[in-house]
């Protein structure tokens, strides 16, 4: 365990410009970008939380309450303060600065987190490098940026790796109380972290054992496999493991509290049971149990949605169900390009650098994702980027400190300067809009809407920049297909078009609705899963013409010239 109290002025300096540069990519980015798919939702159903007194409204919608909480705290309290409701189906333009602006709180925790977990790893520079990879990442500055909960769970579950790993020989308050709070706090913000969680700590785990098995043999001369203990600690595991979700479990119900209501789908199921003493007794337990809503329910609701999943879209294909390999394809696109290069030259220098903690739990969970069936973006995975990340890093620190007699020292003491700026560099080329960002591997975010969409690239966050488009050419209007809930669309000049909505089963539908304007089409709806025939046929279409112009999350097709096809 690392006491934040020893760190340097260089740590501080370090650690301090890396957190308040990246905090300005973010804030800056935020002011350019409109509303994804989920914020408006976010901070509706999160004031209406904060006026009723009650998390329903969040629970009932499958979505864990703390980021939503946060994000619209200063909002409710500008609300008591003026006098003044707010109407998010209106407002929303005044209302998401603010919200974003309070992710940034979640992001300050997980640099800070980076940074311990580094220095433990590897040393003041591990800590060093962890920081500033962090604050270069791509995808995580896009989801930084946002008032939705991925950074959120992202920051609790690296908080819980770092304390338990580092309270495994310690008191209990430190071993089990500690990560039961972080356990809580990650379920609490997003409830996947309800399966990733625990699978960090079996990790973790694993690595305490090896990494006390492989010492001991060095002491004693043996094979690690053979007759060497596991270290001090190992009897309790199970016992604290048990303890750390039971703890853990009971936080995130008090944090959600309860309506004390009943549920009435409940009841309605109760009342369909055949007319029984035991169909009878069903009701009257359905009609009394008033518990609802609490955590429970948002937990039931999400489970739910992962079992029933989704359809994919990736590498230029749209699957009706979700594909195995979806994240470790979707991983190799949107991670930058020292992330993925990072690995590979370790396990060909010096594979031991890669024998810390952060990568097993990254290996265990990406092999976990291959289960995924709610495929909607690296965003699902995030915790898993921050874990990569901060075993890069250590893997980067290990690899200059092996070669010190080595002919590769003055490559290797470059490599995490290389890796920085390649990474700093990346983000700032794809700013104000790192959602769509792809690495050159894969052609660079120009022509990613081919490779991916949703919030992997198009998530409805591009109206600003179309508006943009529209006034420098001086357009009196534009139609406007796009994947997104931002209230914006109904504002001049736009003019909502829905083609999935329409009538459309041949090209003439189409042009039908189109003729004599221009259509802006975000790339999610023209290269996404087609939610059913109508997209499916207007997206044929459309990607059979040229469009005549683009954004970067919509491409713009010219209907006022007549045409027949």
């Amino acid at each position: 365990m690392i006491d934040p109290a020893s760190m340097t002025r260089g740590d501080w300096v370090w650690c301090v410009g890396w957190a308040v540069a990246s905090s300005l990519y973010c804030m800056t980015a935020a002011a350019r970008l409109s509303a994804t798919f989920d914020e408006p939702l976010y901070v509706a159903r999160g004031l209406e939380c904060w006026r009723t007194d009650s998390h329903r409204p969040l629970l009932r919608l499958g979505t864990m309450p703390l980021p939503a909480d946060l994000q619209t705290s200063p909002l409710f309290l500008r609300e008591r303060w003026s006098g003044v409701t707010y109407d998010p189906a209106t407002d929303v333009d005044h209302l998401l600065p603010l919200a974003r602006a309070m992710t940034l709180l979640f992001w300050l925790l997980l640099l800070a987190y980076g940074w311990l977990a580094g220095r433990d790893l590897a040393g003041a520079s591990g800590g060093r490098l962890a920081v500033a990879l962090l604050a270069c990442e791509p995808s995580l500055l896009a989801h930084a940026s946002l008032a939705t909960t991925d950074v959120a769970v992202s920051a609790w579950v690296l908080a819980l790796a770092y304390h338990f790993r580092g309270g495994r020989d310690a008191a209990w308050p430190r071993r089990v109380v500690v990560p039961a709070i972080c356990f809580a706090a990650a379920v609490v913000a997003k409830a996947s972290a309800l399966a990733i969680a625990p699978l960090c700590l079996v990790a973790i785990e694993i690595e305490r054992i090896l990494d006390s098995r492989f010492r001991d043999c060095r002491k004693t001369q043996t094979h690690p496999l053979r007759r060497c203990s596991g270290g001090h600690g190992k009897d309790t595991f199970v016992r604290d493991f048990v303890w750390i979700l039971a703890i853990g479990l009971v936080l995130v119900f008090l944090f959600c509290g309860s309506d004390w209501d009943v549920e009435p789908s409940f009841v309605e199921w109760a009342h369909g049971l055949p007319d029984t003493a035991l169909g009878r007794s069903a009701v009257w337990f359905a009609e009394h149990l008033r518990i609802f809503s609490n955590a429970g329910e948002g937990i039931v609701r999400q489970v739910r949605h992962n079992l029933r999943g989704h359809g994919a879209f990736l590498l230029g294909r749209s699957y009706p169900r979700a594909v195995w390999y979806y994240f470790p394809a979707v991983m190799s696109i949107k991670l930058s390009e020292p992330l993925l290069f990072a690995p590979l030259l370790a396990l060909a220098l010096n594979r031991r650098a890669l024998g810390n903690w952060a990568m097993l739990c990254t290996a265990l969970l990406l092999l976990y994702s291959l289960t995924f069936r709610v495929q909607l973006g690296i965003r699902m995975v995030l915790p898993l980027v921050v874990l990569e990340v901060v075993a890069v890093a250590a893997a980067l620190v290990s690899l200059v400190a092996a070669a010190d007699t080595t002919r590769y020292h003055r490559f290797l003491r470059c490599v995490p300067l290389v890796a920085v700026a390649w990474t700093a560099f990346s983000a700032a080329l794809v700013w104000p809009d790192p959602l769509t960002y792809v690495n050159r591997f894969w052609g660079g975010p120009v022509a990613g809407y081919r490779l991916v969409s949703d919030s992997n690239y198009d998530w409805g966050q591009g109206l600003k920049q179309l508006r943009q488009w529209v006034h420098k050419r001086q357009l009196e209007k534009i139609d406007v297909w796009y994947f997104g809930t931002d209230p914006m669309v109904h504002e001049p000049p736009f003019r909502l078009l829905p083609l999935h909505l329409l009538p459309i089963r041949e090209p003439g539908d189409v042009l039908e609705h189109t003729r004599g304007s221009y259509l802006a089409v975000g790339t999610t709806l023209l290269y996404g899963t087609p939610m059913n025939d109508a997209q499916r046929a207007a997206a044929e279409f459309l990607r059979a013409r040229q469009p005549v112009g683009r954004t970067d999350t919509f491409l713009i097709y010219d209907f006022t010239v007549a045409r027949d096809s």
